[in-house]
């Protein structure tokens, strides 16, 4: 079999390669990539360590499989981080837009210094299986445990699973926002339904 004339041609390291931009493009600082790559909406974490619950705003977050699997990133500067170490358990809550600024806000200010629910304005309500409340204010709510902290020592990243799921379709508003990594923000636009084109996959395009 004839060898490809690249076969054993090594390839370039980045700091080997030619300084040249693709045509038409501006190199973009590695270090802002994530404001290209948008994370999940924006959410808050909540934690009860045994004693009080923490209210945590979050904007690095996904989805890991379809159903209830979500990666969550909550690293050691965080508040709730030793709470969800300890239990393995939290509530993820789903704002609304109409909520970004006081959001925005929960996540400018320790728990270690301040009760944020009754700063905020945001009622604790009690969850059906973890310690951990459900924010009443939130369109939806999915009470979580952990199911691997494999990869937290190393990149901060838990991998969290639904045990139950809350949903108020009169708290969705204009529905959720999304954090750009600059501090600005964008909410959801117009709905494209392109469902009939979804021919693989018809059982994703259920309503809720």
């Amino acid at each position: 079999m004839a060898e490809s004339p690249t076969s054993h041609r090594p390839s370039l390291t980045h700091s080997e390669r030619p300084d040249m931009s693709p045509t038409g493009f501006s190199e973009y600082p590695l270090d802002l990539v994530h404001r290209l790559i948008e994370p999940g909406p924006v959410i808050m974490v909540c934690t009860f360590d045994g004693e009080r619950a923490n209210l945590m705003t979050n904007g690095f977050n996904m989805p890991i499989a379809h159903g209830a699997l979500i990666g969550l990133i909550l690293g050691p500067w965080d508040h709730s981080y030793d709470a969800l170490r300890a239990t393995g358990e939290c509530v993820i809550a789903i704002p609304s837009i109409d909520l970004a600024e006081q959001v925005t806000d929960v996540g400018n200010i320790s728990g270690r210094d301040v009760d944020k629910w009754a700063k905020f304005g945001f009622t604790p309500t009690p969850a059906a299986v973890v310690r951990a409340p459900l924010v009443q204010e939130c369109f939806a709510n999915i009470e979580c445990t952990v199911a691997d902290d494999r990869l937290v020592d190393d990149y901060n990243l838990w991998i969290l699973r639904g045990e139950r799921a809350w949903f108020d379709a009169g708290k969705r508003g204009a529905g959720e926002f999304h954090h750009r990594g600059n501090g600005t923000f964008s909410g959801n636009a117009d709905t494209l339904d392109l469902r009939n084109r979804m021919t693989k996959w018809q059982y994703l395009t259920r309503d809720q």
